[in-house]
């Protein structure tokens, strides 16, 4: 069976060094943004059940250290808690210092604001990678078009010869670039969206858990709005 005459092989093997490197790129933009894509959004997915433990578990615990035990590790929820311990711990165990100018409240939010934007970052990384592909591999298709169909119009000035027979092939194969580019924008274009209001809704419940756990450590109990039942609230242990 004959291949297509006008399919991405004959444009690999008519094409020349520019054409060739154009699509090697665009495959390469296409690779690294799916990449993003999908590691990010299963960060995303731990990060929102890292979120719902933090919602549940974490205050059903007896003490603070229990609570950071049901976090688990490598999520901004157990960074957030343990940065909150470790703040208050530093405080009381450390005076003399500087930052006995400070209260236990102005430290500890020092501290949680610190992890937050810790994770915010953790968050934001690979997305510069989406936005420049959505952004840039469009106009790597159209150039790989333009020179195409720039070397179709030489080849049908030197021959002479300008039937539809003549121009389909040439023409068609650099439009591919076009239609290639678009391929590799338009999924980085909405995986970045996506991806972006993932982040946003993680950042939420992050900085809810923040004012949570700050109240917890100044005051020894969670906001009005989330207290904790009678009975059943969490214990800071504090260093003598």
């Amino acid at each position: 069976m004959q291949g297509n005459p006008y399919g991405l092989d004959s444009l690999w093997l008519q094409g020349d060094i520019v054409i060739r490197g154009v699509a090697i790129l665009l495959l390469v933009l296409s690779v690294a943004s799916w990449y993003v894509i999908v590691t990010k959004a299963l960060q995303i997915l731990r990060y929102r059940r890292a979120s719902m433990v933090a919602g549940r578990q974490f205050w059903d615990a007896s003490n603070v250290q229990e609570g950071v035990a049901a976090l688990g590790n490598n999520n901004p929820f157990a960074d957030l808690a343990k940065a909150g311990v470790e703040a208050m711990h530093h405080h009381s165990a450390h005076q003399g210092h500087l930052h006995d100018q400070l209260s236990v409240s102005d430290w500890v939010t020092l501290s949680l604001r610190q992890a937050i934007d810790e994770s915010s970052a953790r968050l934001q990384a690979g997305m510069a990678i989406l936005a420049s592909v959505g952004s840039t591999a469009p106009f790597v298709g159209l150039f790989g078009t333009v020179w195409g169909i720039y070397h179709a119009l030489v080849s049908i000035g030197t021959s002479g010869q300008a039937g539809i027979d003549k121009v389909a092939g040439p023409v068609g194969e650099a439009l591919i670039m076009t239609a290639l580019g678009l391929a590799v924008a338009i999924p980085a274009t909405f995986g970045y969206n996506a991806l972006v209001r993932g982040n946003k809704s993680t950042l939420a419940r992050l900085n809810k858990f923040g004012f949570d756990l700050h109240a917890l450590f100044v005051t020894g109990s969670r906001t009005s709005n989330g207290a904790q039942p009678e009975g059943k609230r969490l214990t800071v242990a504090r260093s003598a």
